[in-house]
């Protein structure tokens, strides 16, 4: 819940600031923000994002005490989209790919049991509605990524597999010139379950889920 309200608050603080330059309060002194008023979504666009993730991961046969671990890391990465604007309605496509570290480690006999995230990317669609300058806007798709499972007991070994899975969120975008705009955006992955075999004893072979939610800022240029 802690870090819900901070993703609220992020998104609160973003619409002041977008409203404070609506009521021209930039006087074009800011490099930032332009005093020629920004329209229009349409366009390709690309940028760079970054956040935190945290969720839950399920291990079995559970290595450790529990089956069932906290995880969080953070992540930094890019996207590149299309929107279209349709008289205030804006519908898009975004493709996006973050490296992290959203992952747990713990104790077992013998040595340490790690396992996480290293990157993933969504494929998602964009629906918005546009006022001014700001867009809230929902987003669903599918997502991919690479998660790893090692054991350490003085010589580390690892072994990694693919998951496939879908995303869905929300998030705040506002233009801040005509080219550039900022956005906060939440997100829900779940990348479902895969096996990872060959691990040495007593991890053998286990199926590990990789589940997490995230909250990040954004920075697009359109073209």
């Amino acid at each position: 819940m802690k870090r819900i309200g901070i993703m609220l608050s992020a998104i609160l603080s973003l619409t002041a600031t977008t409203q404070a330059a609506d009521l021209g309060w930039n006087s074009g002194a800011s490099p930032m923000y332009s005093p020629t008023p920004a329209s229009g979504w349409s366009g390709f666009y690309a940028g760079v994002s970054g956040g935190y993730g945290w969720g839950t991961q399920t291990v079995t046969p559970a290595p450790g005490p529990q089956a069932t671990n906290s995880t969080g890391g953070w992540s930094l990465g890019g996207q590149a989209g299309y929107n279209m604007d349709m008289g205030g309605f804006i519908l898009g496509a975004e493709g996006d790919l973050q490296w992290t570290n959203v992952g747990f480690s713990e104790a077992v006999p013998g040595g340490t049991f790690k396992t996480g995230i290293d990157f993933y990317g969504t494929l998602r669609g964009r629906a918005g509605m546009s006022f001014g300058q700001v867009m809230p806007y929902v987003t669903g798709g599918i997502a991919a990524g690479r998660g790893s499972a090692s054991y350490d007991n003085g010589v580390v070994t690892s072994q990694s597999a693919t998951h496939m899975g879908w995303t869905a969120g929300v998030g705040l975008e506002a233009q801040a010139t005509q080219n550039i705009s900022i956005k906060a955006e939440y997100l829900y992955v779940d990348l479902g379950t895969q096996t990872y075999s060959g691990l040495p004893a007593p991890i053998g072979n286990i199926d590990a889920s990789q589940r997490f939610s995230v909250v990040r800022a954004g920075l697009n240029y359109k073209f």
